[in-house]
């Protein structure tokens, strides 16, 4: 029994000195005109509660949240659907329990149903807000983003004034918006209060690095990378044979049937995805995790204040932060995963967002 319990102290020894060689690696970065300085590798919620499809484990999101916590993690994406409000919930359990500085990033509009311009209101949208506080339990939200609304919302200005009154009552800190295409992110970074974007960027989704990264870098905008593993396509871990619960997107959004196609595998056909996959692995023969090269490389563009990687169990958390310990990637090695994109993703999903 006394070997049984010095066997799991020298465990916990383990982890916490490999958890602290993490920490000392964090890097931080500034968000825009935020001023807020996050952690590069932050943390996405949409399945903090577990896998998609598995029901959401209270359990499972403390514990998740909590080791990026302490691994230097303090920005934390969330949303008003996320299961429901439960991510939202769980982000507030766990951040208002613990004393470091957490920022807080959550969204609101994509509980509109139907999800259509018409349902924009300032009205509506303050509700969603103040739902938010209720179920963060927070004061204020360091970020409010508009969650992908509809193309014609972005030419409302009456909808992005609500925020600078929500502001004014404390209830905000910084209006942000996550977007589909980079047309609606260039017209968004238009409007004075807006400070954050949030758009789909990795190896296999490139075009935000051309025009939108120069413009927001003019106007000192915070720039969010979400689906930066393209929804797991890029940890090398998926084949033609992996199997996805029939409530997870990847199995029944491939094709757009329930929101934005390219949320799911950033858009991309699945094989040629696998196709792309293996000759990354090609690439980088002694790697045993892809996913870290893949955040290496949007990390090598300066514009991007942070990238938002999701997790289901804390395992992924610990894989993504293991960036800090892969070699640094050379001009040589980035020239040759971009000819990969070139040659086999460009011409299906470059010019659609």
């Amino acid at each position: 029994m006394k070997n049984l319990k010095n066997l799991e102290i020298k465990k916990l020894s383990i982890l916490a000195t490999q958890n602290l060689s993490i920490l000392k690696k964090m890097n931080y970065r500034k968000l825009g005109k935020t001023n807020f300085t996050i952690s590069e590798i932050s943390l996405g919620t949409w399945q903090v509660g577990g896998k998609w499809g598995s029901g959401f484990d209270d359990k499972t999101a403390d514990e998740l949240l909590n080791t990026a916590i302490d691994n230097g993690v303090n920005f934390i994406d969330t949303a008003d659907v996320y299961e429901n409000g439960l991510s939202e919930t769980a982000v507030g359990r766990v951040v208002r329990s613990r004393s470091e500085r957490i920022f807080v990033a959550t969204k609101c509009g994509r509980q509109i149903n139907p999800h259509v311009n018409e349902g924009y209101t300032p009205k509506v949208l303050q509700k969603f807000v103040e739902d938010s506080l209720k179920r963060t339990g927070l004061e204020t939200l360091d970020l409010i983003q508009l969650h992908c609304p509809p193309t014609e919302v972005y030419y409302r200005p009456e909808i992005f004034e609500l925020f600078d009154r929500l502001k004014e009552q404390g209830k905000i800190q910084n209006l942000g918006v996550s977007v589909e295409k980079v047309e609606e992110a260039l017209k968004a970074i238009e409007y004075s209060n807006v400070t954050t974007v949030q758009i789909i960027f990795n190896l296999f989704r490139q075009r935000p690095s051309e025009l939108f990264f120069s413009e927001a870098k003019k106007k000192d905008i915070g720039i969010i990378a979400r689906v930066p593993l393209a929804s797991g396509l890029l940890t090398g871990k998926f084949d033609s044979k992996t199997t996805f619960e029939p409530q997870d997107h990847r199995n029944f959004n491939r094709n757009g049937e329930a929101f934005d196609k390219g949320e799911t595998f950033s858009g991309i056909d699945y094989e040629l995805g696998l196709k792309a996959v293996e000759q990354l692995k090609a690439l980088f023969p002694e790697s045993k995790n892809l996913a870290a090269i893949a955040l290496q490389w949007i990390l090598s563009f300066n514009e991007v204040s942070c990238i938002i990687p999701g997790a289901s169990k804390t395992e992924h958390v610990l894989s993504n932060l293991s960036v800090y310990n892969t070699p640094k990637l050379t001009e040589e090695q980035i020239t040759a995963m971009n000819k990969i994109y070139n040659d086999l993703i460009k011409a299906s999903v470059h010019q659609l967002w």
